[in-house]
């Protein structure tokens, strides 16, 4: 099988900072650096590293071939990203010394998939393959909804949060993938949780899965000191993806993306902080 991920590719530019900028302050960094970002860039190579088959369904602009480069490097197909003449998306990323960030995001060639490009991009997938979507792209909704006529399992993560494009997901979606916060905003708007599988994750506080066939699934999170949270819902997803790609019950794809997330927060970037399936066996074996 194969996950097929329409998803962003940006250009993460990352600034250390001694605290995260007040409104109207100037602060000095004391680094930087610049890397491979975006949800869908990030996710397709956890899900690679993580062992599974991975397609990119994306866009760059001009002088980003280093972005298709660092992503073959980890095993990720990009056969299917356009070369647009808008720029690449990319990120302004402040990190403070505790880990915590924040992010100011431009779209850019994101936002310019079409329709008809990603339905030439899943010409190749076959039924049970998986779909992973988050909300950074265009041609959402008609990708979703062909996946699903395929047969493909749909992966929707809807970050960053908008109820619209939730919504119109949510009738094809097998499982949907959000934070804590997320969680809260759609269930006020909903009434309550959707009538799919729902995995939260909550930090420190471990994760949730909740189906509507069965009891709500939660397990705790491993303890680490973090040095960059950047990437690390992205790395959680990815290995998520890659886990019900391999056929993995609910408990054991949470333990998995959890002690990846976990692992993941320990390094600094985000596509190059990601573990691999070897790095993940053994912090599982040492776990209690």
């Amino acid at each position: 099988m194969a996950i097929y991920t329409l998803g962003s590719i940006n250009i993460d530019h990352v600034y250390q900072v001694p605290h995260l900028a007040k409104p109207g302050e100037t602060l000095a960094a004391t680094s930087y650096t610049k890397g491979l970002g975006g949800k869908g860039a990030n996710q397709s190579v956890a899900a690679s590293k993580a062992g599974a088959k991975v397609f990119l369904i994306g866009a760059i602009g001009p002088d980003s071939n280093w972005v298709l480069d660092e992503l073959n490097h980890y095993g990720v197909n990009t056969s299917s990203v356009l070369h647009l003449t808008t720029a690449t998306g990319h990120a302004i990323i402040q990190v403070d010394p505790a880990a915590e960030n924040n992010i100011i995001l431009y779209p850019g060639a994101n936002r310019q998939i079409t329709d008809a490009h990603a339905t030439r991009a899943l010409a190749s997938a076959r039924p049970n393959d998986l779909l992973l979507v988050q909300n950074e792209t265009s041609a959402q909704s008609a990708t979703i909804r062909l996946a699903a006529d395929m047969g493909l399992r749909v992966l929707y993560t809807p970050a960053p949060f908008d109820l619209v494009p939730l919504q119109l997901a949510i009738p094809y979606a097998h499982l949907l993938l959000m934070n804590a916060g997320e969680a809260a905003e759609m269930t006020r708007a909903l009434g309550g949780l959707p009538d799919c599988d729902v995995i939260i994750t909550k930090g420190a506080d471990g994760a949730e899965w909740h189906s509507p066939k069965t009891s709500p699934l939660s397990i705790p999170s491993f303890p680490v000191n973090p040095i960059d949270t950047t990437g690390a819902g992205d790395c959680f997803a990815g290995f998520i993806a890659a886990a019900l790609d391999a056929g993995l019950a609910p408990e054991q794809a949470l333990r998995r993306a959890s002690a990846a997330a976990a692992l993941q927060v320990t390094r600094k970037g985000a596509a190059a902080a990601m573990p691999n399936a070897d790095d993940v066996d053994s912090f599982l074996e040492s776990a209690p």
